[in-house]
């Protein structure tokens, strides 16, 4: 009951700021001709139904609700491919950050406001082929019936095969080892940009600033991934492996989420004031 009573408000918080700043997205045509503000809307979108069905997914295996594996595997795809997308916007973010500084003139088509639907199409697409393939390759339990049989909804119940926790590792992996170095990438060229120009030295320190927050997610989005260790704590101290588990998921897959539209929207003076209108 605590678990719930802390996990429900702060979603409905959150869904709350998203759905404001999405209204306020639609309202102002500004928002609506300018590609940093499309990719914030999307990356919104996006942690919007990560929570969700990370939410409902939590909710189910708290309250012991089973049903088959085919009504399962919705909810697990579309929280598997929201957790994925959310590094890849990152990394089109920068990039956009990075392009709108060093080329502001000559700006590539699909980076434009009226293009950069390609551009979250693509990363939509990147990150929905990697789920359905470790779906596809993973080997079925003969004792358990996917349209009968009941059985709690983890992820476990469909990456059970070695090799499809190999798979998920290295996509992983290599998920977040190319978005660190396009991060990094586009500070240092945005960092060396300052240098050259002096009329417009506000512009380009915000768009560093910018970059170190994104950097400063995907090291949120990373800890993820250090459950392992945490696995090991609770053989070493004794923790219950559920409550260890709650742990890992609040603060690792909720609390970035939840630091999205603060860190990029109310620090965004033009949204702040359109937000507080």
């Amino acid at each position: 009951i605590i678990k719930v009573s802390i996990v429900i408000p702060l979603t409905c918080m959150f869904l709350g700021c998203i759905i404001v700043m999405l209204h306020t997205f639609a309202s102002h045509r500004q928002f609506l001709e300018t590609s940093r503000y499309l990719l914030f809307a999307y990356m919104l979108i996006n942690d919007a139904f990560q929570v969700i069905s990370s939410v409902v997914l939590f909710v189910l295996v708290v309250c012991q609700i089973k049903f088959p594996i085919c009504y399962c595997i919705p909810l697990l795809f579309v929280s598997t491919a929201t957790f994925q997308n959310t590094p890849l916007i990152l990394a089109a973010m920068s990039l956009e950050r990075y392009i709108a500084i060093v080329y502001p003139l000559q700006r590539p088509l699909a980076w434009r406001s009226d293009r950069i639907w390609v551009i979250i199409l693509s990363l939509w697409i990147v990150s929905c082929l990697f789920p359905f393939i470790d779906f596809s390759i993973g080997k079925q339990d003969p004792n358990v019936d996917p349209f009968s049989t009941p059985v709690l909804c983890k992820t476990i119940k469909l990456n059970s095969s070695p090799i499809q926790m190999l798979f998920k590792a290295v996509i992983s992996i290599l998920f977040f080892a190319v978005v660190a170095v396009i991060i990094l990438f586009t500070y240092v060229r945005i960092l060396l940009e300052t240098k050259k120009l002096r009329q417009d030295r506000a512009s380009v320190n915000k768009a560093m600033y910018t970059v170190l927050l994104h950097g400063f997610q995907l090291v949120l989005c990373v800890l993820a991934f250090t459950h392992p260790i945490t696995e090991t704590l609770v053989v070493v101290h004794g923790w219950q492996p559920e409550d260890m588990a709650f742990f890992n998921y609040f603060t690792f897959i909720l609390i970035p989420r939840f630091l999205s539209p603060l860190i990029y929207g109310f620090r965004d003076q033009s949204l702040r004031a359109c937000i507080g209108k």
